[in-house]
């Protein structure tokens, strides 16, 4: 009997999600002749029935590819509760008539999925997929390689108009409690200071980072990255909430900013962007192209060796697996202020606060 699998992108958008989507159905097809249904808007398509026939002729438009390189995912994804629907959820995963399942996502829509899996008996594998970089026992995840990009790219465009103003330019960057994004981008386009909700600092620290960076430069200019989970000078982290009370991070920038100009009297100047979901769109570079098509390889292989509850993950260049029972028990993976490219910022003379 021809195997029914089913794949869904879930939790925020990212670069690299087609990409992933096109190798598990080219794999899927030519090497196992499964049937594939694509899901539509995560857990949402099992709740109202919204599935797509996926197909190497519906993915490949007359030798376009353009799945590899388009951003976002062309089955539609969801980043907010859809209520007590679980019993919805599995009724529809019931109706739709999946022999198995793999799912595109972070470390919380992981989770979700994980427990609807455990409690339906569903065979699913997962594919690790976040800008943030904070899915546990993977290197990296599908969509950080573009993310980080984006960062960089930004922080050249705000060095030249900082240089021009003498400006400090603070740049608010994704994340949420984990660093990994910030300090990637940050390093990677010459940042002079990082500040990520791992590592403690102080304004009186920064301040007189930019202050040696103003004698080298003979400019009081510095770019200074700042990650949203990151905690506003003496007090905590920056939230605010929706219409319907969920909270989010928001702000952190500008008030780091206002820290600035009041601990230094005014004689510093600066200003905050928020990159928000620039962050998120675009194409995925040729390194997440490459990953969302060694993952989605990987995913399917596993679906057919019939080894499920288990998430490809990256180890060093070498594509793996791991249990997704541990994925879900050690929760987000965090920036250790240990890890080496801490240390490699530091020796570049990068300011991080306070590490111990």
């Amino acid at each position: 009997m021809r195997l029914r699998l089913g794949v869904l992108t879930s939790g925020g958008d990212c670069p690299g999600l087609n990409a992933a989507i096109r190798a598990v159905v080219r794999r899927a097809r030519k090497a196992y002749d499964f049937e594939v249904i694509g899901i539509e808007d995560g857990g949402r398509g099992f709740v109202e029935r919204r599935t797509v026939p996926l197909s190497i002729e519906s993915i490949d438009a007359e030798g376009f590819e353009h799945m590899l390189n388009t951003g976002g995912t062309f089955l539609g994804t969801i980043n907010r509760s859809l209520g007590d629907v679980e019993d919805e959820i599995q009724a529809g995963y019931r109706e739709i008539g999946l022999d198995a399942l793999i799912a595109i996502g972070g470390d919380g829509s992981m989770g979700i999925l994980h427990e609807s899996a455990r409690r339906g008996g569903w065979r699913m594998v997962g594919i690790p997929k976040t800008i943030d970089n904070d899915v546990p026992l993977t290197d990296r995840a599908l969509g950080f390689d573009s993310a980080v990009r984006t960062v960089a790219k930004a922080i050249d465009y705000l060095r030249t108009s900082g240089v021009s103003h003498d400006r400090v330019m603070v740049l608010e960057t994704m994340g949420r409690e984990a660093g990994h994004l910030a300090l990637h981008g940050g390093l990677s386009a010459g940042a002079d200071a990082i500040l990520i909700p791992e590592i403690p600092y102080s304004i009186e620290g920064l301040i007189a980072a930019i202050d040696e960076t103003s004698r080298v430069r003979k400019h009081l200019f510095a770019v200074v990255v700042i990650s949203e989970g990151a905690p506003a000078p003496n007090g905590g982290p920056v939230m605010v909430s929706d219409s319907r009370g969920i909270p989010r991070y928001q702000g952190v920038g500008e008030r780091l900013v206002a820290a600035l100009d009041e601990a230094s009297g005014g004689r510093i100047e600066a200003r905050a962007t928020v990159l928000g979901h620039l962050q998120r769109g675009g194409p995925p570079t040729a390194l997440d192209a490459l990953t969302a098509t060694m993952f989605g390889t990987h995913a399917v292989d596993l679906v057919a060796r019939e080894r499920f509850n288990r998430m490809v993950a990256l180890r060093g260049n070498v594509v793996e697996d791991v249990p997704l029972d541990e994925v879900v028990a050690r929760g987000s993976r965090l920036v250790d202020p240990g890890d080496q490219l801490v240390q490699v910022a530091q020796d570049m003379g990068v300011y991080l606060g306070e590490v111990k």
